[in-house]
């Protein structure tokens, strides 16, 4: 379980994830549940970022988060990339 902060809408969450996922996928999975909880439709055509709040490491979309240092208790911002 991670808790993911997305600070553009000023929310948290508490989620689980699989650990044998790539990043990109795991993306999009973000994009289509804070839509659903929030009724906040973001755009899936945009590019966000995943990283990591204490190291600030970006997270490439080709990684498998077993690969990455992704944790039980990491927090993760969820920012959109300029």
């Amino acid at each position: 379980m991670i808790k993911l902060i997305i600070p553009e809408l000023d929310k948290s969450f508490d989620v689980y994830i699989p650990v044998n996922e790539l990043v990109w996928k795991i993306k999009r999975l973000f994009i289509k549940s804070i839509s659903d909880l929030t009724n906040i439709s973001l755009n899936q055509n945009i590019d966000y970022l995943l990283l990591n709040k204490d190291t600030c490491e970006v997270y490439v979309n080709n990684d498998i988060i077993i690969n990455t240092n992704i944790r039980n208790g990491s927090e993760l911002l969820f920012l959109r990339k300029l």
